[in-house]
């Protein structure tokens, strides 16, 4: 058995060398013959494999939190949505270089959608980096302090997904406008975009503050863009603070009782 370990070592067969003598007493119970049992053995190193590459995927995609897409609640929003969601959700988009624009207020599920679009992507094998847009303008700026701006831009031309979170929270100078920019544009035409934010486009200028640049930027998104408005009169935090209160108010008659 040693040996086997040590070979599946130099091969870096992981799964077979932890697993080898579990299967092949597995195998000789059963009676396996020797075309199953190695059929078997290599399908299981197989999924191993898979599942290391999912799991390196999501974690390189530095999303703040797991959110997946079997547990966004679709009955909140309006029936017409259900043919996007569905068609988003083949992930096509992705394919056809595609952009999608979240549009909706605090807690209408934008951050939510955009990461189970994400983490999907990832289980297909695409590479995919989450970012919050006032962290990207952070990172673009040390990059450019330390002469990196064109690596960094040329990796993030390369992602099959990119997702930028939280557009209009902090507004930017004009350096971090004319960054955002630029590398927007790097990327046009090579890969998708998710964007979430909490303004309609008619208020990007006063983000932006240059109308000219904001065209532009706009331009360069909504060009092949899926844009959603799923704004909902009562967003998912302001449904769970009611919750709250409500069960603090009952906790606190519990008390007095």
């Amino acid at each position: 058995m040693t040996n086997i370990q040590e070979l599946s070592s130099r091969l870096k067969l992981s799964y077979i060398r932890d697993n080898a003598e579990t299967l092949i007493g597995e195998a000789r119970q059963t009676q396996q013959d020797y075309a199953d049992f190695l059929q078997n053995l290599l399908l299981r190193e197989v999924e191993r494999r898979t599942e290391n590459t999912i799991t390196r995927r999501i974690k390189d995609a530095k999303f703040p939190i797991k959110k997946y897409l079997v547990d966004f609640d679709r009955a909140k929003y309006d029936k017409a949505f259900t043919p996007k969601f569905k068609e988003l959700e083949t992930l096509e988009f992705i394919d056809n270089k595609e952009n999608i624009i979240l549009i909706g207020t605090p807690g209408a599920g934008k951050t939510h959608y955009a990461t189970a679009l994400g983490i999907a992507a990832c289980m297909k094998g695409k590479s995919v980096l989450f970012a919050s847009v006032p962290n990207l303008i952070v990172e673009l700026k040390e990059a450019m302090s330390q002469n990196q701006l064109g690596i960094y831009s040329r990796k993030f031309e390369r992602y099959n997904l990119v997702i930028l979170d939280e557009l209009g929270y902090v507004s930017f100078d004009k350096a971090g406008c004319e960054l955002l920019f630029n590398l927007l544009s790097n990327r046009h035409g090579k890969g998708s975009i998710v964007i979430t934010t909490n303004l309609a486009f008619e208020q990007w200028e006063n983000l932006f503050k240059d109308p000219v640049l904001t065209g532009a930027i706009i331009d360069r998104l909504a060009h092949k863009a899926h844009v959603l408005d799923i704004s909902r009169e009562q967003g998912g935090r302001f449904e769970e603070t009611i919750a709250w209160m409500s069960n603090k108010k009952l906790s606190e008659n519990d008390d007095a009782d």
